[in-house]
């Protein structure tokens, strides 16, 4: 039984890829006129379609959204009793459909023609109604679907979603639209998190920030460690320059040496230390802990006076990993 439930799923995904591999040839003139339909829409992509088709149209609209083309999905049976209302004269309506021949767009097609709204056809049948009627014809048609009876929309829906996604890509690719763009649309997940945030949206500032003017005893360092919890201490002259760090590292190497906790400071310390300009993208300030292989430092302005602490719990707390 194994080894026929084995059998089955690998013919599935071969029938499926064989399929996908046709779209490469169909990246022609229709796709280029769908392309430039979207990049000088003034309005927003509309997607539509029913059954499986809405499925991988609400996929689609969401993709497109993400990526810099502003989108979203109408249901067909919706639009005809009243969102047909949130489709606009600037708008472009990519309709869904592998026969071409959904009830539903027997009643919407001619009100899209009437306000002569943009349709952009994502069908398998190249001689359909809905074909006949689209300004440009995105084709999806498949030699065989993965079904073994046939009839279960298989490998057409991957061919479906396999268009949506180049389209969306070369969109995405011609606007420019790069990962911090991405991340403003994504703000709550790690993405935005690393994009967005800025080292001075993170570092640690206020009465639990780790200072000792450079004149501060060993003792006076090891308090202000333990103080702060940061892992470091910013050593600084009278106008809060940073002259040097002074480490929980600097610390054990001190006191595996036997030297008198008494000491001056700058006996100990590291000079002048990493820091971190306060404009610098947290995600940059991770990977720089991560390549001088140190927990923390001080974050300055541009003159190098202290403004903050980041340590690497800081930056995990906000979700930067």
């Amino acid at each position: 039984m194994n080894e026929d439930l084995l059998s089955y799923a690998k013919e599935t995904l071969e029938i499926e890829i064989k399929e996908a591999q046709r779209l490469l040839d169909r990246l022609d003139e229709n796709f280029l006129s769908a392309c430039h339909l979207l990049l000088n829409c003034k309005g927003k992509a509309v997607v539509s379609g029913i059954g499986k088709s809405g499925h991988i149209g609400k996929k689609i609209a969401a993709s497109l959204a993400s990526t810099g083309t502003p989108a979203f999905f109408v249901h067909p049976a919706e639009a005809l009793h009243g969102d047909l209302g949130m489709i606009g004269v600037d708008d472009v309506l990519i309709f869904i459909s592998y026969s071409g021949k959904a009830k539903e767009q027997e009643y919407i097609l001619p009100l899209i023609k009437e306000n002569q709204i943009s349709l952009i056809a994502m069908t398998g049948d190249k001689n359909s109604p809905l074909a006949k009627a689209a300004t440009c014809v995105l084709d999806i048609s498949v030699e065989r679907e993965a079904c073994p009876i046939g009839v279960a929309p298989t490998s057409s829906a991957v061919n479906t979603l396999m268009m949506g996604d180049a389209l969306a890509m070369a969109l995405m690719r011609q606007r420019g639209f790069g990962a911090e763009d991405f991340a403003r649309s994504h703000p709550g997940g790690s993405l935005g998190a690393r994009l967005l945030n800025r080292v001075h949206d993170v570092m640690q500032t206020d009465e639990l920030l780790p200072i000792v003017d450079e004149h501060s005893s060993v003792m006076e360092a090891m308090l202000e460690l333990s103080r702060t919890g940061m892992g470091l201490v910013a050593v600084c002259d009278a106008e809060k320059y940073v002259v040097g760090v002074f480490t929980d590292g600097d610390l054990r190497r001190w006191l595996v040496k036997e030297n008198s906790l008494s000491n001056q400071l700058e006996q100990a310390m590291t000079r002048p230390g990493y820091r971190f300009p306060s404009h610098w993208r947290a995600s940059e300030a991770l990977d720089a802990l991560h390549e001088h292989q140190i927990s923390a430092a001080p974050v300055v302005d541009a003159n190098g006076i202290l403004v903050g602490v980041l340590n690497l719990h800081r930056l995990h707390d906000a979700g930067i990993s």
